[in-house]
């Protein structure tokens, strides 16, 4: 079973049933017992970095979801769930991330309008697993004001363009991460979820 974080933000259904229709076990749960039963880990969200380390903690969810990628299990983020992988961000104030990966999250500074909401394409550095069957330079679904800026670059598998080349995919061992949200962006993002189970079983 696959454990989609329920922290109370983000598109968790959407999640959840695009899993479904490409045939993969996921569960909806805010339960640290589950998380750390789990075969991977896979963590949503949408909104602001603070209030979702702050929920995270509260639920006792921040020290199941470390453990879970340091034991090496399959972990897949999206959107906020890529940024607070990161030693902190700039949103609202310096706010303190996971601490996965050494760097920082920054907000937009550009002439184009800010969120950056909308399709944009992702250029492939390094191929992922999870990117097995998704062509170089395909579109996906973007909403974000903020951008991850990771101190090695080595762990940096995609980027696009908005007013400036920004990462909007990390992998690294067993953790993948996108700025983008697959479960909106069509047959490609459901590529990208089947290819994650399909990750998770080799894994297992």
């Amino acid at each position: 079973m696959i454990a989609i974080v329920d922290y109370g933000m983000g598109n968790l259904r959407s999640v959840e049933k695009g899993f479904q229709k490409v045939g993969v076990d996921a569960k909806v749960t805010s339960s640290p017992k589950d998380v750390e039963n789990a075969r991977a880990v896979v963590l949503p969200g949408v909104g602001a970095f603070r209030d979702c380390i702050r929920n995270l903690t509260e639920l006792s969810l921040t020290e199941a979801i470390a453990k879970s990628i340091q034991k090496g299990k399959p972990y897949l983020g999206i959107c906020l769930g890529l940024q607070v992988l990161f030693s902190e961000s700039e949103e609202f104030g310096r706010c303190k991330g996971l601490d996965i990966f050494r760097g920082k999250v920054v907000r937009f500074q550009i002439s184009e309008k800010v969120p950056h909401m909308g399709w944009n394409n992702v250029k492939i550095a390094r191929r992922p697993p999870i990117f097995s069957a998704v062509p170089d330079d395909s579109f996906f679904y973007f909403v974000h004001s903020y951008y991850v800026v990771p101190d090695d670059k080595e762990i940096v598998s995609g980027t696009s363009d908005y007013g400036l080349t920004f990462t909007s995919m990390i992998w690294k061992d067993n953790v993948f991460a996108t700025q983008f949200h697959p479960e909106k962006s069509q047959s490609l993002g459901l590529k990208v979820l089947s290819g994650f189970g399909e990750f998770v079983k080799k894994s297992s």
